[in-house]
């Protein structure tokens, strides 16, 4: 799913470099203001498990990849907006580091798995609570769209940068995704549910009703 340098043509990355950036700036000052002491270690935490679990790549097509993604995770736990600065965390060190996904294309990166894998994912998990009233299932369905939604995007940016046919790219990101969208999910209703369990108060407030709310 990290897109590397040289797969975006110009006008591409710069537009979602830009959309990033105003995005993560409103999440910034979001977070500053909703972030909670006690859930500061469970950032770092969370946020060294994100990365572990993005570096485990498998190939998909057109020199991309596919992993889990820990979007839905970090915006149950921490919040859309602590969550999204997560994510975007985890991308910068990955690109400037590790060279997991281009700085060129770090804006992309970051406008798919922060901005929609995690900000977008958070409303529709909200959604899916209301709906169902079953946070394990809300919680698992999120998880799986936002892998798949985000590799998604990365294939429509690939494609009208020219690098790989619409045709191939979009079902080859979807599909591979689509499958490691339900390891995403699992895990991601596993850790909850712990949590829950064992530290309920480190949830960011309402996102995982309590036991004696909502089985």
């Amino acid at each position: 799913m990290h897109i590397p340098d040289g797969f975006l043509d110009a006008k591409t990355w710069v537009t979602l470099s830009a959309a990033s950036a105003a995005a993560v700036a409103y999440a910034a000052r979001q977070s500053s203001k909703e972030l909670e002491e006690r859930q500061v270690p469970l950032l770092g935490v969370l946020s060294a498990f994100i990365f572990a679990a993005q570096m485990l790549n498998f190939p998909v097509v057109a020199g991309t990849s596919g992993h889990l993604l820990g979007g839905a995770l970090a915006a149950i736990l921490l919040g859309p907006w602590t969550g999204a600065m997560a994510i975007t965390a985890v991308l910068i060190i990955q690109a400037l580091i590790f060279q997991d996904g281009g700085i060129t294309a770090l804006g992309a990166n970051v406008f798919n798995m922060a901005v929609a894998g995690t900000m977008v994912t958070f409303f529709l998990y909200r959604a899916l609570l209301r709906l169902t009233g079953k946070w394990y299932l809300a919680a698992f369905l999120a998880a799986w769209a936002s892998v798949v939604l985000a590799a998604g995007l990365a294939g429509v940016e690939l494609a009208i940068s020219g690098t790989s046919p619409w045709h191939l790219v979009i079902p080859a990101m979807v599909g591979i995704h689509a499958l490691i969208g339900l390891g995403e999910a699992v895990i991601t209703a596993a850790v909850l549910s712990a949590v829950r369990s064992l530290r309920p108060d480190l949830v960011a407030s309402g996102l995982v009703p309590a036991q004696k709310e909502v089985a």
